[in-house]
């Protein structure tokens, strides 16, 4: 991964780079950052950098045996830890090591993918992936060992925050002080979910989300004709990975958008209608019979339109991005019934069956009860 190849961010590639050059290399970074802001493939570029020798802020400038390694991700010194879970090829102890190849790929075809895009990708997305304490056995047991080529040597954990609490434990002496010439890059999307122990020993970097002409730009080269091209980037809020599905029509939320209607619809119809109720319990059955993963994900999503919606109430269009492409509903339409009387309830619903879902609560009851508050609470008047 070159750092040209990078989308932005020009700032931290500049940072990062001149603290190489100046000798000043911390053993534990934290690159945070929203989904598709580069942040994953940053870590890799930087790593590139510092394994290769590498000089004047480019990446090919130095070892061309190891940049040619470093760009299949197959330098021996260069190590990864992501979240998994148990497969029908991998039935216990499920560790990064087992999905090298699936990793590879993804890397390869998504390097500014989400979790629920690697889920997808490894056929697991029914189940919730960790970093568990095979995983940080695993990383300390890579790391103890000398570098392969004398140099450096570098883990790059992605979606840290999946860690579990045995698994930073574990790796907390490791992160504090790590072999001579270790690296160790956390990348995460939530800091706040990593353990304060954990993040007191990283420096950390924020990423801030891409700039949607950077995007645009972006979806230029590929072949979209620039209006297009502004729409999409808009719409993405930042997010590359998200344009990209968008240009492709692969995007999960095109799916999450007719839950998401059929969902609302119905609750408008259900007030004092027996048959309507009938529609939300079948429609929650439907949601639980995906994963949880796809559970907490749509739920996510429907806390952005909610807020969208209350900006669009409140006369501030401008700072509204997302577009529904589902015939007949507008956001315009329904963001009249997101309003201060009934918004902060609606969040602590959705953040509530987020949490329970995540904690293996039974999806059907979460989703049925959360649909029964939510027909309530948008039939609240406004003030």
């Amino acid at each position: 991964m070159l750092f040209k190849d990078i989308l932005g961010l020009v700032h931290i590639k500049s940072h990062l780079v001149s603290s190489a050059e100046a000798g000043r290399i911390p053993h534990a970074h934290l690159f945070v950052g929203p989904e598709g802001s580069g942040t994953l493939p940053m870590a890799i570029a930087y790593v590139q950098y510092l394994l290769c020798g590498n000089t004047g802020g480019e990446n090919d400038r130095g070892d061309e045996a190891c940049n040619l390694k470093c760009a299949s991700l197959s330098h021996p010194d260069l190590h990864f830890a992501f979240p998994v879970a148990n497969t029908s090829k991998i039935k216990s102890h499920a560790v990064s090591g087992f999905f090298m190849e699936e990793w590879r790929r993804f890397v390869n075809e998504q390097v500014y993918g989400n979790l629920f895009d690697w889920y997808r990708l490894l056929g697991v997305e029914r189940k919730q992936g960790q970093i568990g304490v095979d995983e940080a056995h695993d990383i300390v047991k890579k790391l103890s060992l000398k570098s392969y080529e004398g140099g450096y040597k570098a883990m790059i954990i992605w979606m840290a925050e999946t860690m579990n609490t045995s698994a930073s434990n574990k790796l907390l002496k490791l992160i504090e002080e790590p072999p001579a010439k270790t690296i160790i890059i956390l990348v995460a999307e939530d800091e706040s979910r990593i353990l304060q122990t954990i993040r007191s020993r990283c420096q950390v970097l924020q990423f801030p989300p891409l700039p949607e002409q950077v995007i645009a730009d972006s979806l230029v080269e590929k072949g979209l004709i620039r209006e297009e091209a502004h729409r999409l980037a808009h719409e993405a809020n930042g997010n590359f990975n998200k344009a990209l599905d968008l240009m492709y029509s692969d995007s999960e939320d095109l799916v999450f958008e007719k839950w998401f209607v059929q969902w609302v619809r119905s609750a408008f119809k259900a007030k004092g209608n027996k048959s309507a109720v009938h529609e939300l319990i079948l429609w929650s059955e439907e949601v639980a019979k995906t994963g949880r993963e796809t559970q907490k994900k749509f739920l996510s999503y429907c806390l952005t339109v909610m807020r969208q919606a209350l900006l669009i109430n409140y006369k501030a269009s401008d700072l509204a991005y997302m577009k529904i492409h589902v015939d007949g509903f507008q956001l315009e339409k329904f963001a009249p019934f997101v309003h201060e009387n009934n918004i902060l309830p609606i969040v602590e619903e959705l953040e509530s069956a987020i949490y329970h879902i995540e904690r293996n609560g039974n999806s059907k009851i979460i989703l049925t009860d959360l649909s029964i508050k939510l027909t309530r609470l948008l039939h609240k008047k406004a003030a």
